[in-house]
Formats: C-alpha cells, structure tokens, sequence
C-alpha cells in the first residue's frame, strides 16, 4: 500500500531539517548581525499551526536573547483597520504558504511605519516573502498532506536559527545541527508503536497539557488530534489546567502530557501524578523514564535534548498519534473534514 501523504512527511523530518539548517545557518547569523540594535521588541504574526510556533518563539527569544515578544492580533490590521504603533518592534511574520491576507496585512503596516520585517515561509515567491525585507525560507519541498508537519518543525528550527545568530553563540548552533538526528531517534522510538495507539480509537475528547517551551508543543498537538480526527482535545499548561480544568478530569479522560527534563520538569512531574491520582488514561511523552512511568502509554525521547529545542522532538509523538487515530477511526488523514491546504483569512 502507498504511502500517505501525512505519512510521507512526518517521515521526511529529519532531511527536512537537515536542509533547512545547511542552508540557512550562515544567513541566519547575517540576518542577525542586520537587525541588531535596530529594534526592542519582536511583533509576530502568524495562524493556525504558525500560532503555535509563534508561541515557541515567545520562550525562546525572551529567554534565550532577552527580547521581548509579542503577538500579532491580524484582525485588528486586516478588519477593523486600527493599527498600533509598531515603534521598536521586528515585525516577523511566520505562514507556511505566505498566502494569508491578514498576516501580509501586519507585514505591510509595519512597513509603512518604517519597521524592519522578516517572514519564515515555504514559498519564498509568495506575496509575504515578496513584502518582507527579508526571508528564511523552510526549503522543505513541496508539503502536500493538508496537516502540516514539516513546515511545523522547520520553522521551530529556523527560529532557532535565528536565535543563535542574536546570541552569536557557537554551541547553540552545533545544538540546532543535532536536531535532524534527534527526530530520526525519536521516529525510529515511536513508529513501533502505533498498533498501542489503538486503544484510544473511541477517544472523543481529552487535554494536552505542556508548560515553559513546550505550551506550543501542547498546542500543536491538540491541533493536529484536532484536524485529523475531529476529536475536541483542549490545550494548556499545567498552571492554567489547575486553576479549574482539573476538575473535568475522571476515570479514564484522556490527558496527554509533555513532560521534558529542565526547569519545568517538576510541575509536570507533579501534575502527571495528580491526574494519575483523579483516574485519568495518561500519555506521556518525554525524555524522563520517572516521567514516562506514570503513562498507560508512554514515547521516549532522546536523552540529551536541551529544552529550549525540545519542542522540535517532541510534537513528533503527537503527529503520529494524531495520524494514527485518523486511521483506526476509519478517516482519511489527506482529507481532513472541511479544511483545505492554503487558508487564507482576511
């Protein structure tokens, strides 16, 4: 049987990043020697499966450059047409097609304000990369399968990029260079795995739960459960979902965790054995076995990812599982209910 699309590129990862960071680590430094000192503070417009490599950058620039991040909100350019002051921002706009009107719309209003812009897209021919002042192309080919995966993790990684080049900072880069290692580990780990995943077929809701760098990680897979399968999986971090989601926990709701080693790793710990405690069917995923104990299904990743690159690995557990419910409910994971590939929002 051929492959899937979706099955393809969750497959194509690693040569996927591979090229992303040959190409593009020079650049990246380039770009950031360009931009210093000429902003404050990064402006980030981005949608959908973007959004949430929006919120990947939100960590990783404040803390691993100390700049602050904020987000777009599209509409407000594109809708109401009352635009901010943008003084001292980078405006980055971050879409896998470059299509969207409104996150062009952020693009064009920046530079009427006489602010420098960046975009990280697939296409670099597409009219926000032809907007920008510059552009890091993703150069992952062509991304058929309408849930994007490829484009997800090569733009995490291009963020990355960018960062090590504001840091100047070698050992952040040969860190970046392990990633396409790393997703290929982390494949090899999971995809024996699926005929496991079978239990959850009758799943119709549940909550992905991440904290620090991996929130976005929790968004990207309630996403993809989401688009592939129709089931309504909710994200959040640990703090919010004890400040009162925990209390829709019972026997046997299902609650996905990302549970990575660092300065989270304790939250995470804890919450894993409160929901364990409420009875809930727990997953887990992470690079921690006292972590991955606590799980009725558990995916292992790597020993020796740093967090601030952990959400690259570990969204790849969620891309699987998400393809894999598609499947055992009898859905077609190419053609997801009522979507299509290229979205484009006014």
């Amino acid at each position: 049987m051929p492959l899937s699309l979706l099955e393809n590129e969750i497959l194509e990862q690693p040569a996927a990043l591979a090229n992303l960071i040959g190409a593009e680590n020079v650049h990246a430094l380039a770009l950031a020697e360009k931009l210093r000192g000429k902003f404050n503070y990064i402006m980030i417009a981005a949608r959908g499966t973007s959004d949430n490599a929006a919120r990947y950058a939100q960590y990783l620039f404040q803390m691993a450059n100390r700049i602050p991040v904020a987000l777009a909100t599209p509409s407000v350019f594109s809708v109401y047409k009352k635009q901010p002051d943008l003084s001292g921002a980078l405006v980055l706009a971050i879409s896998q097609s470059g299509m969207s009107p409104d996150i062009v719309s952020v693009v064009e209003e920046g530079k009427r304000q006489g602010r420098p812009s960046l975009a990280i897209t697939n296409d670099p021919d597409s009219p926000l990369a032809q907007i920008a002042d510059d552009v890091i192309p993703l150069h992952t080919g062509p991304e058929r399968a309408v849930a994007a995966t490829k484009t997800y993790t090569t733009s995490l990684a291009a963020m990355a990029l960018l960062s090590y080049g504001f840091a100047d900072d070698p050992d952040m880069l040969k860190a970046v260079e392990k990633l396409p290692g790393w997703v290929e580990s982390t494949l090899v780990k999971v995809l024996p795995l699926t005929e496991r995943m079978e239990r959850y077929r009758f799943m119709d809701r549940g909550v992905v739960i991440g904290r620090g760098y991996n929130y976005c990680t929790a968004f990207e897979i309630a996403l993809k459960v989401k688009e592939l399968t129709g089931v309504t999986t909710v994200p959040y971090s640990s703090a919010d979902f004890l400040h009162g989601p925990v209390a829709t926990v019972h026997d046997g709701y299902p609650v996905l965790a990302i549970a990575h080693s660092g300065e989270v790793q304790q939250d995470m710990l804890e919450l894993l054995q409160k929901v364990r405690g409420l009875g809930a069917e727990v997953i887990v995923i992470s690079d921690l076995e006292k972590a991955r104990e606590f799980g009725h299904l558990s995916f292992a990743i790597p020993e020796g990812v740093p967090e601030w690159l952990s959400p690259v690995v570990n969204v790849l557990p969620g891309q699987i599982l998400g393809w894999q419910l598609a499947i055992y409910k009898g859905l077609d994971p190419d053609r997801p209910k009522g979507l299509s590939k290229v979205t484009e929002t006014v």
